[in-house]
């Protein structure tokens, strides 16, 4: 059950020539797709490609109509080693994933790819995660397009330009027979637009046809001696014909004036960025009639000397717009003008900052110092003194608005698994704990403060695998989620840990879905998936690899099994890893599944019953052990008027989902005696008004005789 359907948003998919297409950047990308040929499309979801995947599971029919295979790879490195398909046969194919993690994992694939070269067009849609919304380490996919020669297209910010990219990449990789990134970040995936359609096209070849007549070329395995002259034919066959290519059909784009003395080069998908500065600096209109010549990289790798040296003759300064570290195009530029002995003055890095992401800000203030230095007569007079401060200065609203480290959502299933690790340490003492990528991951924030190491996805129990000393008196503790389990998990961690006689504690932590990534179903989802096999419980394949202690928990919540569960692991005397299943349905995608469910039955006039809790004001001591073991969203501080109670009481808003875990976490197992449990009620039945009834009648009776002992009692003292 995906994050998001998008089964209304596809039907736009069949719209043709002459018609407008208008949506989502993901929704325009699988459109480019389609019309240009694409045989066959695999990958692999995560931040800010997560959509894609979802627009092609929702659009199966409209891609079967075509003859189009798709399918969810279990991991990025499959996803890239579907493209061989492209290698013998001249079918188009297309895979995506998350950059650069993904690029990281499909490593392998790709490098073997780009070193035999393809016949079909191959393209590689990378989701650039760079910047101060990424989820991952600061890189770029630049370096290793570099690295394998795969050539990397950056297309400006709007539909018209990637859907083209799309097409352009096609064609590019043909003519070169080398594989293409195609990188979309993340506000190019989800901005909004249009564009003029043209026909979905059937692909020239399917992939059914390429089984039933099959071909060898033994010049394209990876294998001495042919391996040998790849690397021959990268250089003196593929990179000439890639730039010719790039030139003939001037993919990269000239804006702007030709006879100014400076000039601005950007990526691609910088360009709207640079065009807004240049708008507030009153050098460029809504337009993006620009005053400033601008020299559009949509290819950013490999890069056209000559095209740069054309646009740089004449210029006493030119600016590289370059986002992330290191510099590799501003390397690339300075190189081309020193060879070619020009006197143009080249300026980056030192103007902008040598990492982090280009802001509106931070575009602004560099854009502006490069034209005070180099061009004063054109800035305007309203411009920015040098030494004022910036805009809007990121640490005015740090020093206002209090940090709020990320954290698990209201009724996460996995809270209660980190509540408990915490309660098992105050017994045991601290132990080393390795994490991993995913939702869990948010442990290692308040108030649970656990984790020592991530290092990749399904990697957690690999990364803990050096501490595998049986003299120790304690053993490791890692996590792991289902998602990482199926991705790479399986084999790196727990085959690795039986094969190693590992002793320490594994926790997969199982809520049904690849909950990071918007909620895909995978091979343990517990739902019925129309196109995908499901329900195979991770137990079974754990204890395949050969693991002899494995706890299944179907019930993350009882905080008090998962506690003696955790306890036992590390204390038992049985060698070798000990795997604690913990498995609990992800809340966002069961309130998903059950919100619309329980509105029908509510507008149909059926009984329905919720569990929400409160907190007992009167009761609750302050002593706040449900939040510092929770952290739940929900519960937060109310102040109370009582002079007598200096300290301030724990408090339920209304975005409770009512899974008990606050009141189970306050006393292990026991609900806190100051939580309470209300069943709200919608279209009570007679007997539900009865017995409302008759408790409001008790309860009533019961706090007038309790205020008239606390009267009796205040007036006996006095």
């Amino acid at each position: 059950m995906a994050e998001r359907s998008f089964a209304k948003e596809v039907e736009h998919l069949r719209i043709g020539a002459g018609q407008t297409f208008r949506g989502e950047g993901i929704l325009a990308i699988t459109k480019a797709l389609l019309e240009n040929g694409v045989g066959y499309v695999a990958g692999y979801q995560g931040s800010p490609i997560s959509h894609l995947m979802d627009v092609l599971a929702d659009a199966q029919d409209i891609l079967g109509e075509l003859g189009v295979h798709f399918e969810a790879s279990a991991s990025e490195a499959t996803a890239a080693a579907t493209l061989a398909a492209s290698v013998h046969y001249p079918i188009r194919g297309a895979v995506t994933f998350k950059s650069t993690v993904g690029t990281n994992v499909a490593s392998d694939a790709l490098a073997n790819l780009s070193s035999g070269g393809v016949t079909g067009g191959a393209l590689v849609i990378v989701g650039e995660d760079y910047g101060e919304g990424s989820s991952i380490m600061q890189e770029r996919s630049h370096a290793f397009a570099m690295k394998s020669q795969i050539w990397l297209l950056d297309p400006r910010p709007n539909l018209p330009s990637i859907v083209k990219a799309v097409g352009d990449g096609f064609r590019l990789s043909e003519a070169s027979q080398s594989p293409v990134m195609l990188q979309v970040r993340i506000r190019s995936c989800h901005m909004l637009g249009e564009f003029e359609a043209q026909d979905n096209i059937a692909p020239a070849m399917t992939v059914k046809d390429a089984l039933e007549a099959p071909k060898r070329d033994i010049d394209r395995i990876v294998l001495p001696p042919a391996s040998f002259l790849h690397e021959q034919e990268k250089v003196t066959k593929r990179l000439p014909a890639a730039l010719q290519f790039i030139k003939d059909n001037k993919l990269n784009e000239m804006f702007g004036p030709s006879d100014r003395k400076v000039g601005i080069v950007c990526q691609g998908g910088m360009y709207n960025a640079v065009v807004r500065a240049l708008q507030r600096l009153g050098l460029c209109n809504l337009y993006g009639d620009t005053d400033i010549p601008l020299y559009v990289l949509n290819v950013t790798y490999p890069l056209l000397e000559d095209e740069f040296l054309e646009f740089a003759k004449g210029k006493d300064s030119v600016l590289v717009v370059e986002e992330g570290y290191p510099e590799y195009i501003e390397q690339a530029l300075r190189s081309a003008l020193n060879k070619a002995g020009s006197n143009t003055k080249l300026h980056g890095k030192g103007v902008f900052p040598q990492a982090g992401e280009l802001t509106a800000t931070v575009m602004l203030d560099s854009i502006s110092a490069f034209l005070r230095d180099t061009a004063s007569n054109l800035m305007p007079s309203v411009a920015r003194a040098p030494n004022a401060p910036a805009l809007a200065p990121s640490t005015e609203l740090a020093n206002t608005v209090p940090v709020r480290p990320p954290s698990f959502c209201v009724g996460c299933p996995e809270r209660p698994i980190f509540a408990a690790t915490k309660l098992v340490e105050e017994e045991l003492g601290e132990h080393h704990i390795a994490s991993d990528i995913g939702c869990h991951l948010f442990s290692i924030n308040a108030p649970f403060n656990l984790g020592a190491t991530t290092m990749g996805y399904g990697l957690g129990p690999a990364s803990a695998s050096a501490f595998n000393d049986k003299a120790a008196d304690k053993r490791s503790i890692s996590f792991l989620g289902d998602g990482g389990f199926w991705h790479n998990g399986l084999t790196s961690s727990i085959g690795n840990a039986v094969f190693n006689d590992n002793d320490g504690v594994i926790v997969i932590v199982d809520n049904f879905y690849s909950a990071a990534t918007g909620g895909q179903d995978i091979l343990s989802s517990r739902a019925n998936n129309k196109t995908k096999s499901t329900k195979h419980p991770i137990k079974d394949a754990v204890e395949g690899m050969g693991v002899k202690w494995v706890r299944q928990i179907d019930r993350t919540y009882d905080v008090g099994t998962m506690q003696a569960t955790l306890k036992e692991a590390l204390t038992t005397e049985e060698t070798g890893p000990k795997v604690i299943i913990a498995s609990s349905e992800c809340m966002l995608n069961r309130q998903r599944r059950e919100k619309p469910l329980r509105l029908k039955a509510v507008a149909d006039g059926k009984r329905l019953k919720r569990t929400r809790f409160g907190v007992d004001e009167d009761v609750c001591t302050g002593d706040h052990a449900c939040i510092r073991l929770s952290g739940c969203p929900s519960l937060s501080l109310k102040e109370l008027d009582d002079p007598l109670r200096d300290d301030p009481v724990a408090s339920i808003d209304q975005n409770c989902v009512g899974c008990g875990n606050c009141g189970e976490v306050a006393d292990a197992a026991i609900l806190c005696p100051s939580f309470y449990q209300a069943d709200v009620i919608e279209n009570p039945t007679w007997l539900d008004r009865f017995l409302k009834s008759v408790r409001s009648s008790v309860i009533g009776w019961l706090q007038r005789r309790r205020d008239a002992k606390r009267l009796v009692s205040v007036n006996g003292s006095a």
